[in-house]
């Protein structure tokens, strides 16, 4: 999961509930001091939540973008129920499209440019691919943009869909809060130096954690660890994309990220110094990669 810089919300920001046809989300809103440039869609990772890109808020907004990053259905403040069909990756491609068409909706919002970190990655391309290969569909997509932040074309790297199995299996017979105190435990057992997040932030991500609702975590595990690639089926979709990746990713090697890039057809532009995180662990040059594609993007 991503590790946030800080969780103060600067002053452009507040905390929001979007009312879709689909039901309510929790969501991050940050608004730029004239009228917008566009509007900035921003969907979170497995396990993470609107919060990993509070530090993008700030400085997109103030290069004249209205930002919002919400809760997928399942995750923190956003919730839902216990049946695992809620949380089909179709699902979740639809619940994108309404948040979008809301957004799309609001007076000013400019072109809508959609970004997807990590398992976001996937709804953001569902929900794309669930429009552009609708038989005799000529509807133009709703999105300007489609950004791809560290994510893959399928299945995450081995090692890291091993410890997602186990994850999985886990949650069929352990509470989260165990499961917590157990992740907590191999953590600190580690042998490299990650820095430890601060007493505020830690507190977070406990309580993040134990919002998430279980049968989400399942559903969108078994994508992770199972998800079909379609790089080809996207490739084929008109839509300016830009692959974002930071120099090292423990869930998709980069290498295999820059071959995913290539297949698109789009740049690959690498975060100096970012994990699986470049949204919090370099927000600033994150942002800066972000506002030079979206400025590249005609909207004529």
């Amino acid at each position: 999961m991503s590790t946030l810089p800080f969780l103060a919300l600067p002053s452009c920001a507040t905390a929001a509930r979007l009312a879709t046809e689909r039901g309510e989300f929790a969501a991050l809103r940050a608004e730029p001091a004239g009228v917008p440039r566009g509007t900035a869609l921003l969907v979170p990772g497995y396990t993470g939540s609107k919060e990993d890109f509070i530090a993008l808020l700030e400085p997109l907004s103030l290069a004249g973008f209205r930002v919002v990053a919400y809760d997928q259905r399942g995750q923190y403040e956003t919730g839902g129920g216990a049946d695992p069909a809620a949380y089909a990756l179709p699902e979740l491609g639809l619940d994108l499209r309404a948040v979008t068409e809301l957004l799309a909706a609001e007076a000013g919002a400019g072109p809508v440019h959609l970004l997807g970190h990590s398992f976001g990655g996937f709804v953001a391309r569902e929900a794309v691919l669930s429009l552009s290969l609708r038989p005799g569909s000529r509807v133009p997509l709703p999105w300007a943009s489609l950004v791809l932040l560290s994510t893959g074309p399928g299945p995450l790297d081995p090692p890291e869909a091993a410890r997602t199995k186990m994850l999985m299996d886990a949650l069929g017979g352990m509470d989260l809060e165990t499961i917590w105190q157990v992740m907590q435990q191999m953590d600190g057992e580690k042998s490299d130096s990650a820095v430890a997040p601060s007493p505020e932030v830690a507190d977070f991500l406990h309580r993040r954690w134990l919002a998430n609702v279980p049968q989400a975590l399942v559903a969108m595990g078994e994508r992770l660890v199972g998800q079909e690639d379609r790089t080809e089926e996207l490739a084929a979709v008109a839509l300016p994309k830009l692959y974002v990746s930071g120099t090292e990713d423990y869930a998709w090697p980069v290498e295999e990220q820059a071959r995913t890039a290539a297949r698109l057809g789009v740049p690959h532009v690498v975060v100096e110094g970012a994990g699986h995180s470049p949204n919090a662990e370099r927000p600033e040059r994150t942002a800066a990669v972000l506002l030079d594609f979206w400025s590249s993007v005609s909207t004529d």
